[in-house]
C-alpha cells in the first residue's frame, strides 16, 4: 500500500533528470487524455439511459410515438452531441500551445500564464456544464416531438422519460467531473502550476471533500435506488422482467460504485499516502522531502504548508550545522534551545584565551606546510579537551592561539570549575603531543592560558553578509590580558581573582597566589591565581 503512489514525494532538492525526460516525453498526451477523460462516463450513462427507455418508457409509446421519438434521439445525436463535443475538445485543445510552450521550456508571458491556469481549474466546471446542457435539453425536445404526434401520450410518460434522463445525466455528469478533475491534476498541474502554488492562484470553485462524498452518493446510491424505486409505479408485464430490472439497475449501481470509489481514492488516497510517506521520510531525518502533488481542493493547502514546514525544517537543520561548525555541536544545541534567535544576551561566563608562545619565530624558520600541520595537530586536541569534556565552545581561531567560552547557553554555575579543570587537560594533552614531537626531532610547543569570569553579551554579530556567534565586553578584554600575563609570570596557566571566587571551596587548597597585576582598562591591579 505504501508504494502505491510512489512518484507522490521527492526526497532530492532536485527532480531526477531522467524522470523528467519520461514526463516531458509522455506529456504531449495530456491534452487527449484530458479531452477524452469524460468519454467513457458519457458512453456509460447513455448505454444506462437507453437500456431504462428500452425496458420502462418505450413500453408506453405507441409505434407511431415509437418511431417519432427513434428519429428525435438520432438526430439530436447527430447534431447536439458532436457540437458539445467540438466545443469542448476546442476549450481544451486552446490550452495546447501553452501547455508545449512550458515543455520546451519556453518564457511565456504573465497573462498568457494566469489565463491558462484558470482555465484548466475550470476545466472540470466547463465539462460538466457542456454535459448538463446537452443531456438536459434532451427532456424538451423529446416532449416536444412526442406532444407533435397525432395520439396523446401516456401520462406517465411526463414522469419516466424525464427521470430516466435526470438520472443518467447525474450518474454520467458527476463521474465525468471527477474524471476531468483527476486528468487535469495528473497531466496539466504539474505542467502550469511547477513553480507555484495551486491555492494562490485559485480562480474556481473547488469541491471539498464532503461535496465530493455527497456527488458520488447521489451518482451512485440514489439515483440506482430512485430507478429500483419506479419500479412501484408502473410495473412491467411479468415479475421475471421486475426482477431482471432490478438486477440490471444494482449491476449498474455496483459498476458506478467501484468507478467512483478509484476515483475517489486518487482523490484522497493518494495525497494522504504522499503525506504519509513524506511524513516518515521526514522522521527518517531526510528534510528534503517534498510532496509534489497539485491541488486545488483542501489537500493543496495542507501539502503546501507540509513543504513548508520541512523547508522551515531544513533551513533550521541547516544553520545548527553550520553553527556548529563553528561552536560544536553540542553547544550549538544548547545556544539554539535557550536563544533560537541568537540575539544578544547578557551572561555569566568565564573566557579563555590560549596562545602558542613563540609561534611566530618559529613560523618564520618553517616551511608553511609543516607549520599548518603542526598547528592543526595542537588545535585538534585542545579544541576535543574544551568542547567535548569539560562543555566549552571554541569561539575563535586566533592564528597561533584561540579564545574559548565557558557557560554560554548553559544554567549552571559551574563554568569557571569547567575552564580551569579544561586548562589542566590542555596542559597534560600538551605534555603529549610533545613527547610525540621530540620523538620526531621537531621542538616541542609552550602555551599560556588565561582566564577570567564575569558579564559578558554572547549573540551573532556582524553585517547580513558576515555575522559570528561571539562574546564581547569587559570581561573578554580582561581575560585577553590576563593570558599577556603568563609570559611575564612565566606560568603556563593562570587566572584572575574573579574566576577564583566562582570556583567550589574544595579548589582552595589547590590553588597559589600571585602577585596581583595590572593590566590595561582597569584602574586597581587585578588578583592573580594559579594551580599549585
Amino acid at each position: 500500500m505504501a508504494d502505491k503512489y510512489p512518484n507522490n514525494f521527492r526526497s532530492s532538492s532536485h527532480k531526477n533528470p531522467a524522470s523528467q525526460r519520461r514526463n516531458d516525453k509522455f506529456q504531449p498526451s495530456a491534452i487527449w487524455a484530458v479531452g477524452l477523460s469524460p468519454l467513457l462516463p458519457q458512453i456509460l450513462g447513455s448505454m444506462f439511459n437507453i437500456w431504462y427507455n428500452v425496458a420502462r418508457v418505450q413500453p408506453l409509446l405507441t409505434a407511431t410515438q415509437q418511431t417519432v421519438l427513434t428519429s428525435t434521439i438520432l438526430v439530436y445525436n447527430l447534431v447536439v452531441y458532436p457540437m458539445a463535443i467540438a466545443y469542448w475538445i476546442i476549450r481544451v485543445r486552446a490550452l495546447a500551445k501553452t501547455i508545449n510552450a512550458l515543455q520546451k521550456g519556453q518564457t511565456i508571458s504573465t497573462q498568457r500564464l494566469d489565463l491558462a491556469r484558470r482555465q484548466v481549474l475550470n476545466l472540470p466546471w466547463l465539462g460538466t456544464a457542456i454535459a448538463a446542457i446537452a443531456w438536459f435539453l434532451c427532456i424538451p425536445v423529446f416532449l416536444g416531438a412526442l406532444l407533435l404526434t397525432p395520439e396523446n401520450p401516456n401520462p406517465n410518460i411526463f414522469l419516466y422519460l424525464p427521470v430516466s434522463i435526470t438520472i443518467s445525466a447525474l450518474i454520467a455528469i458527476t463521474q465525468s467531473f471527477f474524471a476531468i478533475e483527476l486528468t487535469s491534476q495528473q497531466r496539466f498541474y504539474p505542467i502550469l502550476f511547477r513553480d507555484t502554488k495551486v491555492a494562490e492562484t485559485l480562480t474556481a470553485y473547488s469541491l471539498s471533500l464532503y461535496e465530493r462524498g455527497f456527488l458520488v452518493i447521489v451518482s451512485v446510491g440514489i439515483c440506482p435506488i430512485i430507478s429500483l424505486l419506479l419500479l412501484l409505479s408502473v410495473p412491467p408485464p411479468s415479475d421475471w422482467q421486475n426482477l431482471y430490472f432490478a438486477l440490471v439497475v444494482g449491476l449498474i449501481g455496483i459498476g458506478f460504485g467501484f468507478i467512483s470509489a478509484w476515483m475517489l481514492g486518487r482523490t484522497v488516497v493518494e495525497p494522504v499516502m504522499a503525506l504519509k510517506k513524506a511524513s516518515q521520510a521526514v522522521i527518517a531525518g531526510d528534510l528534503t522531502t517534498r510532496i509534489d502533488l497539485k491541488r486545488a481542493d483542501e489537500f493543496g493547502p495542507l501539502i503546501d504548508e507540509f513543504n513548508q514546514m520541512v523547508a522551515e525544517l531544513e533551513e533550521k537543520q541547516y544553520l545548527r550545522e553550520m553553527f556548529g561548525r563553528h561552536v560544536g555541536q553540542g553547544i550549538a544545541q544548547q545556544i539554539l534551545q535557550s536563544n533560537p534567535d541568537l540575539v544578544g544576551t547578557e551572561q555569566n561566563l568565564t573566557v579563555m584565551f590560549t596562545d602558542i608562545r613563540n609561534f611566530t619565530a618559529r613560523s618564520a624558520i618553517s616551511r608553511p606546510s609543516d607549520t599548518v600541520v603542526l598547528l592543526n595537530r595542537f588545535l585538534n586536541i585542545m579544541v576535543e579537551i574544551v568542547e567535548q569534556r569539560h562543555g566549552g565552545m571554541v569561539n575563535q581561531l586566533l592564528g597561533d592561539g584561540f579564545m574559548a567560552l565557558f557557560g554560554v547557553g548553559q544554567g549552571e554555575e559551574n563554568h569557571a570549575e569547567q575552564a580551569v579543570n579544561a586548562a589542566q587537560d590542555m596542559m597534560r594533552g600538551l605534555e603529549r603531543l610533545n613527547q610525540e614531537l621530540i620523538a620526531e626531532n621537531i621542538t616541542p610547543l609552550q602555551i599560556g592560558i588565561g582566564l577570567h569570569t564575569g558579564m559578558a553579551i554572547a549573540g551573532s554579530i556582524g553585517s547580513p553578509q558576515r555575522m559570528e556567534y561571539t562574546a564581547v565586553g569587559d570581561t573578554v578584554n580582561v581575560a585577553s590580558r590576563v593570558e599577556s600575563l603568563t609570559k611575564k609570570l612565566g606560568r603556563s596557566l593562570i587566572f584572575s581573582g574573579a574566576t577564583k571566587a566562582a570556583l567550589p571551596k574544595n579548589f582552595d587548597s589547590r590553588l597559589e597566589t600571585l602577585e596581583p597585576q595590572m593590566v590595561k582598562g582597569k584602574s586597581e591591579p587585578i588578583e592573580i591565581f594559579t594551580l599549585l
